[in-house]
């Protein structure tokens, strides 16, 4: 399956773009890993973002409660999973 990409224009400091392009010929670089490298980095950054602000949300959550709401998240979709895998 092709991604479908887009064009970013971006703009870095010198200092940043010599960095980078001399770690990735220090590991054999081919063409594209530095928009892979990027891409990566941004898809790091908003993960991490996403995990920040959800341990804000829950700061004050009873962590028992958490773990009694993940546990009857799991079993709902084990059995959903199971109930699919059932021949009809």
């Amino acid at each position: 399956m092709k991604v479908e990409t887009v064009r970013w224009n971006i703009k870095v400091s010198k200092d940043t773009d010599v960095t980078l392009r001399a770690h990735l010929r220090a590991r054999g670089a081919k063409p594209g890993d530095r928009s892979k490298f990027i891409a990566e980095a941004v898809r790091r950054r908003v993960l991490q973002c996403t995990v920040q602000e959800i341990w804000a949300r829950n700061a004050d959550a009873n962590p028992d409660e958490i773990q009694r709401n993940a546990d009857q998240v799991v079993s709902e979709v084990l059995a959903e999973r199971a109930d699919e895998s059932t021949p009809k």
